[in-house]
């Protein structure tokens, strides 16, 4: 007796269908998956038993053979036990109805009581499925979260075997979901700019940062506000798109860091440890999952510590940072990821943090501080667009009632500037720092006198080709939130200031 039930599995974050073949036949009792189950997989043999046993049904004593197609691609997780279950009660003619009535599609994990858990990667297999015609799907109930966001669809979320099995047989179907409506985000309130005591130079950076999504590197001594700064980037940064929620909630989705919850409609905020492995940065595994650089996609990348990464991790941020993916390659599959963030960075002056402070004496000789700062190699400098000191906050403004300006009048000016360059840039790009070559030279066109002043300030810094184009995207972002159609030479002059570490060996001086 044969039974084939529709199913689908994830790679990267695109979905591929996948048909659970079931054969149950004459032989000696045995239960076999094929067709490149990883471990996961192969353990669905024990929670299948268990989940039809304590749902009052039956597994039969013949020769069960599970077939998982297409077999030359791995299967991974969980998802594929609840079709194997309704793909055996179907074939030993346990149950009234087809196994896949009208084509429908049947994820889940279950649970040895015969419950429904969630699994990764459900929303790709929505979308996925629905761009090749499929439009039934049952799916775990903890999952409806995230289902309900695919409109389009008819989607019947299931919390146990049993209920799934009525509704197959039409005696207590299971009502659809309704499509989740679209709600909007606001900035966190818990944190702002104006808890931030001093800084004004860092704040006007973090501004123009935001601005024109430029990467930014925070440099300064312990305490003076570096991680602050950073942790209130996300609250004046642009609310999120409708298709950018659904972005980072697919990315989420297959990370499996959803589990029932609904989108993700705030910015990611994502900051790993110094300690962290390339795999765990840009995404890896025999089945690659997202790493950080994703995980933070249409977000915030916090690298605090920066030189105290370890070189190799750091060197890997090169192409993402570029090209906004990440390519992981792997001997049975190569997958790309999404990583547009904005990369946030912050380190000491020395290794004791005091180079350059009035108040503390620095104990780090210049062989020590050389050796530090080469940690951070100068292509990755040139790929972060400003470069900005911090110095010891005084007393006088540690101690004084707070006077800045808080993260809405800030936000209100970034989403200004956002609109300029989005009606100049026509959907091409979502900011500045988005522009490719040639609509760098159409939106960043310079009079004789600002190409002079250019020409000077690059002989004199030795900045390279790239970041001359990073000076030109950063003086347009200037240029737009003073609501300015041309680039004047006070804001290459702005623009060029933020290029002081271009080269790590130049804080010696």
């Amino acid at each position: 007796m044969l039974a084939r039930v529709r199913s689908a599995a994830v790679l990267g974050l695109q979905a591929y269908p996948v048909d659970v073949e079931v054969d149950v036949g004459i032989g000696l009792p045995a239960f076999t998956i094929v067709g490149l189950p990883d471990a996961a997989v192969q353990e669905a043999k024990e929670r299948v038993r268990a989940a039809i046993r304590n749902s009052n049904y039956q597994v039969p004593a013949r020769k069960i053979t599970i077939n998982l197609a297409p077999a030359d691609v791995r299967k991974a997780g969980p998802a594929f036990d609840l079709p194997m279950a309704i793909g055996i009660l179907a074939a030993t003619r346990q149950i009234r109805a087809p196994a896949a009535p009208n084509g429908t599609m049947l994820v889940g994990e279950l649970s040895l009581d015969g419950g429904l858990r969630p699994v990764a990667g459900l929303l790709s297999i929505l979308l996925g499925a629905r761009s090749r015609g499929t439009r039934a799907f049952i799916v775990p109930e903890p999952n409806a979260g995230e289902a309900a966001l695919v409109d389009g669809l008819q989607i019947h979320p299931a919390s146990t075997l049993a209920q799934v099995i009525a509704h197959l047989e039409g005696t207590s179907p299971i009502p659809p979901l309704r499509t989740a409506p679209r709600a909007a985000a606001s900035p966190p309130d818990d944190v702002d700019f104006n808890d931030v005591r001093g800084q004004d130079h860092a704040k006007r950076a973090m501004e123009i940062a935001a601005a024109g999504g430029h990467n930014v590197l925070l440099v300064g001594p312990p305490g003076a506000g570096k991680t602050m700064l950073a942790r209130r980037l996300p609250t004046i940064l642009p609310s999120l798109t409708w298709e950018e929620v659904m972005e980072v909630t697919q990315v989420y989705s297959v990370a499996g860091l959803l589990r029932g919850s609904g989108p993700r409609i705030l910015r990611p905020f994502r900051s790993p440890h110094h300690a962290s492995s390339t795999a765990a940065l840009i995404g890896g595994g025999p089945g690659p999952r997202p790493g950080e650089v994703t995980l933070a996609h249409r977000g915030v990348l916090f690298l605090d510590e920066l030189p105290e990464f370890h070189r190799d991790v750091l060197e890997v941020l090169r192409q993402p940072l570029e090209d906004r993916v990440i390519t992981v390659a792997r001997v049975q599959s190569t997958v790309t990821f999404p990583a547009a963030f904005m990369l946030v960075a912050a380190m000491n002056p020395c290794p004791c943090g005091h180079r350059g402070d009035e108040k503390r004496e620095c104990l780090c000789t210049p062989p020590q501080v050389a050796r530090y700062l080469r940690r951070v190699s100068g292509p990755l400098l040139d790929r972060i667009d400003l470069h900005v000191e911090m110095p010891r906050v005084l007393p006088a403004e540690l101690t004084s009632v707070p006077t800045g300006e808080s993260s809405t009048e800030i936000r209100a000016r970034v989403l200004r500037a956002r609109a300029i360059e989005q009606a100049r840039l026509g959907g091409a790009a979502s900011c500045n720092a988005e522009m490719t070559p040639r609509q760098l030279r159409r939106h960043c066109r310079l009079g004789e006198e600002e190409k002079a002043f250019l020409r000077g300030a690059l002989e004199r810094l030795g900045l390279s080709a790239r970041a001359y184009d990073r000076v030109l995207r950063l003086a347009r972002t200037i240029a737009d939130l003073e609501g300015s159609d041309g680039i004047t030479v006070a804001h290459l002059a702005e623009a060029i200031q933020y290029r002081a570490f271009d080269r790590p060996l130049r804080l010696l001086g």
